[in-house]
């Protein structure tokens, strides 16, 4: 399976600009900008969408998780909080910070904890931030 994302961008970096879309056409060129990434501008940029994938796969792996130990979510709720720093002239993203809030009925704080952690360690986009520091508080409702 192969999913395609794609950028266009014109003109320098800081007064340039750029449009973002989807092979699904979900986001369909989407304007982002130096401004909108670093500034205050609204509008998207690549950490917030790193963090929006971030977030949609550990839920479906958490899901995932819950499902091996035969138990399932009324509902999972996690956001993903992407760090990104300025070094050597450029910018790396250090840290991904998940906060989890899910029900599920069956369980105790314990046996969740451990299933979520296993579930952030084995989510396909945690894998490939592996460079980054992953933190997590994983609530049980």
């Amino acid at each position: 399976m192969k999913r395609t994302g794609s950028a266009v961008w014109t003109g320098d970096i800081k007064g340039g600009s750029g449009t973002v879309s989807t092979e699904s056409g979900v986001l369909a060129e989407v304007p982002y900008s130096f401004a909108k990434r670093f500034g205050e501008e609204k509008g998207t940029n690549p950490e917030e969408l790193i963090g929006a994938a971030h977030a949609a796969c550990f839920s479906m792996a958490l899901s995932g998780a819950l499902g091996q130990k035969d138990l399932t979510a009324d509902r999972i709720e996690t956001s993903a909080q992407v760090t990104v720093v300025p070094d050597d002239g450029g910018f790396t993203i250090t840290a991904v910070h998940l906060t989890v809030k899910a029900s599920v009925p069956g369980t105790d704080a314990e046996t969740f904890a451990a299933i979520a952690k296993g579930a952030k360690e084995g989510c396909p986009v945690s894998k490939v931030l592996a460079g980054a520091e992953i933190t997590m508080d994983a609530t049980l409702a």
